[in-house]
């Protein structure tokens, strides 16, 4: 059982606010006390260990009286995050509509589509230029100007709350910018803010790191440190130069993030978006990644977060291997108590190779070797998100298909980048590697799946096939288990956007292709003409409602994969006691026919033909065989 399960038990015998949350204290202390011991010595930092425990009261003194309120409630109403009912959108403000005010003013569009998650890229404020989408983050609790003010801010999720839509930001928990406040005194030579970070007095240490840190933006941002003529030394800068990577062997810093942490829930904040926490701890001689003290850290955090404000969850941003990724969630005796959410960065890579193989047997081997997630974490499940799409595949099982791990990884780039005049998909590359022909894909869902192309060429065959393949793409998210996430416009098929390339301070990062401006034009039209977009917004609209009126759609760890004899057709069922949910994806052109006998066996005929909750039909068999339309997606419901 993992610590938020016993704070469910509290409320039962306790009902004022402070003594529960000195009993949740209790409850969570000797855990806090090992992760902190295991990252800081008690030889030497008994005295910073002291400092926490004095600063949790504060915290919690400082959080207001309705969110203390609503975290009650959430621990009485369990795991909230598992819910069926549950549907996001992640977005750029000033790309939806302009500012938090005109975010507020969209709210019934929200409702409309059946959105009620939603997560914000960042909103604080950021250098101006380049600021990698906003996570070079200036202040942690400072609203930009741009969007708007804390004000604004606060109206807004007052106004979420009344309207039943949970709210996520990014916590950018790995480095500040060099403009935040650490940094300015650092460069002033103020040693306690330079402790802060990872300094140096010269290129010795830093050099020993570079021998086993890889590059994250090899095109860009070529090596891991950059020299500070202002300080004379050296800081470790993993992401850009201008984002100094923060130290957390000092304890000091610990402390300060988790009061911005705690500070960000209080404004109404119900998910935090831990970002690059796979990196947050260092060590000589490792990759500095995923590293046993960065999962100590983190567990940490969310101990901590959840004696204070056990409302808010935490999201784990660890763009990582399927075996890794599950990791975020916690092992052993932190099994559960890191992390509640992570992306299903898996998933998503796995079906664009679907897409662009038209072939299942990767995507069964992949999901097949991640291992059981924690029964009190979920995933969020998406087909694309503000960044890149990453190949991050496991070449064993890709060698174990008989495929050549680098030639389909070449092949997948070329297929979604424009390099094979037969494909349908118009994306770009990014941060490609010609040392090593490593490289990720950027571009809109609706162009990576045909459907600029088929516009562009009027190819009325081709733009049907996009529709369905988004359908498709989609409609697996909202099944497959967890919290569906759409990016804003992927919901209208919204096709890449070019004009980045006109602006100085983004036409070097194709990420900006996909990150396009909300087409309010489109929308207006959505119940007045027949058009693709339509026909995408009213049909995922359809399934939203269908999934929440479900409860098999809830995520209880209730995912079982089953092969279907046909390398074209993925299936998953979700049981729930007697009733359950079939799912059968074709990711073919043609059509295809699969044995109905395993099917049969699970129940699905045993009360005559079984009703599509996609189609609204009742699917019927030819002879032994169920058959499968290009694209098709079939959502079989066992009463």
């Amino acid at each position: 059982m993992n610590q938020a399960s016993l704070h469910k038990l509290i409320p039962q015998t306790e009902k004022d606010a402070k003594k529960l949350f000195e009993l949740r204290l209790a409850t969570n202390l000797t855990l806090i006390q090992k992760q902190f011991f295991s990252l800081y010595t008690e030889e030497h930092h008994e005295k910073d260990f002291q400092k926490l425990l004095k600063l949790l009261p504060k915290l919690f003194e400082e959080r207001p009286d309705h969110l203390k309120k609503q975290d009650l409630e959430r621990i009485n109403a369990a795991n909230w995050y598992q819910s069926e009912k549950l549907m996001g959108m992640q977005l750029y403000v000033e790309h939806f509509n302009k500012d938090l005010k005109g975010l507020q003013e969209k709210i019934p569009y929200f409702k409309k589509l059946g959105i009620n998650f939603l997560h914000l890229m960042p909103i604080t404020t950021r250098p101006k230029g380049e600021s990698d989408g906003g996570y070079a983050v200036n202040s942690y609790l400072e609203v930009d100007k741009k969007y708007g003010s804390k004000e604004n801010l606060l109206e807004l999720t007052k106004a979420f709350r009344k309207n039943g839509i949970y709210l996520m930001l990014d916590f950018v928990v790995n480095h500040t910018s060099d403009e935040f406040s650490w940094a300015k005194k650092a460069k002033k030579g103020d040693k306690k803010y330079q402790g802060y970070y990872y300094t140096y007095e010269d290129f010795t240490i830093p050099a020993e790191f570079e021998k086993t840190l890889p590059e994250v933006f090899p095109e860009t941002s070529p090596g891991n440190f950059t020299y500070i003529p202002e300080m004379e030394k050296w800081v470790m800068t993993v992401f850009n130069s201008y984002q100094w990577d923060l130290n957390y062997t000092n304890p000091e810093v610990f402390l300060e993030m988790l009061t911005n942490l705690v500070k960000l829930t209080d404004m109404g904040v119900d998910v935090v978006r831990f970002d690059a926490l796979a990196f947050l701890w260092k060590k000589i001689g490792t990759i500095s990644q995923n590293l046993p003290e960065a999962h100590n850290l983190i567990s940490l955090f969310r101990m901590c977060l959840q004696v204070v404000a056990p409302g808010s969850i935490l999201l784990a941003e660890a763009i990582v291997a399927p075996t890794d990724i599950v990791k975020y969630f916690g092992e052993e005796e932190k099994r559960g108590n890191e992390c509640e959410i992570a992306y299903n960065a898996s998933l998503m890579a796995l079906l664009w190779n679907s897409i662009a193989t038209k072939k299942t047997q990767l995507l069964y081997k992949s999901l097949m070797h991640v291992p059981p997630k924690p029964q009190d974490c979920t995933w969020i499940n998406y087909i694309r998100c503000h960044d890149d799409i990453g190949l991050g595949y496991e070449n064993h099982l890709i060698q174990e298909l008989g495929w050549n791990p680098e030639m389909h990884r070449k092949f997948l780039l070329d297929y979604y980048c424009q390099r094979l005049d037969w494909s349908p998909a118009t994306g770009l590359l990014f941060m490609y590697n010609p040392k090593t022909g490593d490289g990720r894909i950027t571009g809109s869902a609706a162009s990576l799946l045909g459907l600029e192309k088929a516009i562009k060429t009027k190819n009325e065959a081709l733009l049907e096939e996009s529709v369905k393949k988004i359908v498709l793409l989609q409609g697996i998210t909202l099944a497959f288990g967890g919290i569906p996430l759409i990016y804003a416009g992927d919901e209208i098929g919204t096709l890449n956007d070019y004009s980045f390339q006109n602006d100085a301070s983004k036409k070097g990062d194709s990420r900006w292709v996909n990150r396009p401006m909300q087409d309010w034009e489109t929308i207006t039209k959505l119940d007045k003409e027949v058009s693709p977009q339509s026909r995408i917004f009213h049909t995922l609209q359809r399934l939203i409602k269908i999934r929440k009126e479900n409860s098999v759609f809830a995520d209880h760890n209730n995912l079982e994969l089953y092969h279907t004899g046909n390398d074209h057709v993925f299936s998953f069922e979700r049981p729930e006691d007697q009733k359950g949910l079939l799912v059968i994806c074709n990711f073919d052109e043609n059509p295809q026919v699969i044995d109905s006998a395993w099917i049969k066996k699970l129940g699905y005929f045993s009360k005559g033909e079984p009703l599509d909750l996609v189609s609204g039909e009742k699917v019927g068999l030819n002879s032994a065989l169920l058959e499968l339309m290009p694209y098709q997606m079939l959502w079989l419901m066992k009463s």
